[in-house]
């Protein structure tokens, strides 16, 4: 007697087909938003140079983001803060002007943020800061940045290897299930 699968093979084609093409459509989905779609520099509403301010003119850190010594988040300078220097310093640049026209219209800035970490995520720049561990180590060299972008992936295996070169265990949970 001579049996066959090739029947049954056969019926079982499209359904293949379109299991194959699905897992071949998540992965080059995947791919997609992995290269294509993560943004690491997207398009503020001023152009903001940290060159200028951070690298040739050498304002620190701390003195724009100055939450960051004392907060969870490093903050965003208020438009109080720039003109304070822009009343008098470049006010004919285009940039500048863009600049002067939130302050007349009483308007924050809408900076889109750069560094963003998944809510689930406690960070605190407070600590680190306090700390003594500078901006750079996270954020990249940005005093030579005229476009701010993300240098490296802000991922957990970042902080773990900077705990752990460190020999930083302050009592959080985190070394219980990431060893």
């Amino acid at each position: 007697m001579n049996v066959s699968i090739v029947p049954t093979l056969r019926v079982l084609r499209p359904a293949a087909t379109v299991a194959l093409v699905g897992l071949i459509g998540i992965i080059a989905g995947f791919y997609a938003n992995a290269t294509l779609f993560t943004d690491t520099s997207p398009e503020q509403p001023i152009a903001f140079s940290h060159k200028i301010h951070a690298g040739d003119n050498e304002v620190p850190c701390l003195y724009c983001h100055v939450q960051a010594r004392r907060s969870i988040s490093a903050g965003v300078p208020s438009v109080n803060k720039c003109m304070g220097c822009h009343l008098e310093v470049a006010t004919d640049r285009p940039q500048i002007r863009l600049l002067a026209n939130y302050w007349d219209t009483k308007e924050p800035i809408p900076w889109i943020k750069v560094h963003d970490l998944p809510d689930f995520v406690h960070f605190t720049h407070k600590r680190h800061v306090q700390a003594g561990i500078e901006c750079q180590t996270c954020h990249g060299p940005v005093e030579t940045m005229a476009v701010v972008s993300r240098e490296a992936p802000l991922k957990m295996g970042l902080c773990l290897n900077c705990h752990k070169d460190n020999a930083v265990e302050n009592g959080t949970d985190c070394w219980t299930c990431h060893k």
